[in-house]
C-alpha cells in the first residue's frame, strides 16, 4: 500500500464525513425543530452537538493535513487554481460552521430549559435556529464546490 493510496483513502473518507454528517444534522435537527416541543429539540441537539465535535471537527482536521501532504505527494502547487479555489471553499464553510457550532449549542440549551421549566421555546432560540439554517446553504454549497473542484480538477492558475 503506497502512501498516496492511504492518503487519497484518509482524504476522500474524510470529505465524505464532512458531507454526510453536516447533511445529517441539518436533517435532524429541521425535523426536530418541526415537532415544536422542547425536549425533542433539546435531545437531537444534544446529539448534534456530539456528532459535530466527533466527526465533524475530526474530519476538520485530517481534510487539510490529508489534502497538503497529497499536493507534495502529487507535485501540485497550492496555487493551482481548483487547489486553491478548494482552499478558499473550505475556509469559508469554516467561517460558517463555527458560528453554526456555537448557535447548535445555544439552541440545545435554550429548549432543555424550555422543557425542564415546561415554558414554550423562548424567541431567541427561533431566531438562532433561522440564523443556523441560513447559514447552512452557502456552506453546504461550498462543500459541493468542494466536491466537483476534487473530482473535476478543472485546469486553471489563481496565481
Amino acid at each position: 500500500m503506497t502512501l498516496y493510496f492511504v492518503l487519497k483513502f484518509l482524504h476522500v473518507i474524510g470529505a465524505a464525513v464532512l458531507l454526510g454528517t453536516g447533511a445529517g444534522i441539518a436533517f435532524f435537527m429541521v425535523l426536530g425543530h418541526l415537532t415544536g416541543n422542547a425536549a425533542t429539540i433539546a435531545a437531537i441537539a444534544r446529539i448534534v452537538v456530539i456528532a459535530d465535535f466527533l466527526f465533524t471537527a475530526s474530519a476538520v482536521v485530517v481534510q487539510p493535513v490529508t489534502g497538503y501532504l497529497l499536493t507534495r505527494e502529487l507535485g501540485f502547487p497550492l496555487g493551482e487554481g481548483w487547489i486553491a479555489l478548494s482552499i478558499f471553499l473550505y475556509l469559508f464553510t469554516g467561517a460558517f460552521w463555527l458560528p453554526v457550532v456555537w448557535m447548535q449549542m445555544r439552541m440545545r440549551d435554550l429548549a432543555a430549559a424550555a422543557a425542564r421549566e415546561d415554558t414554550p421555546l423562548p424567541e431567541l432560540y427561533h431566531r438562532l435556529f433561522w440564523w443556523w439554517f441560513a447559514f447552512g446553504f452557502p456552506a453546504f454549497a461550498a462543500v459541493l464546490g468542494i466536491f466537483w473542484l476534487m473530482i473535476a480538477k478543472p485546469s486553471f492558475r489563481l496565481f
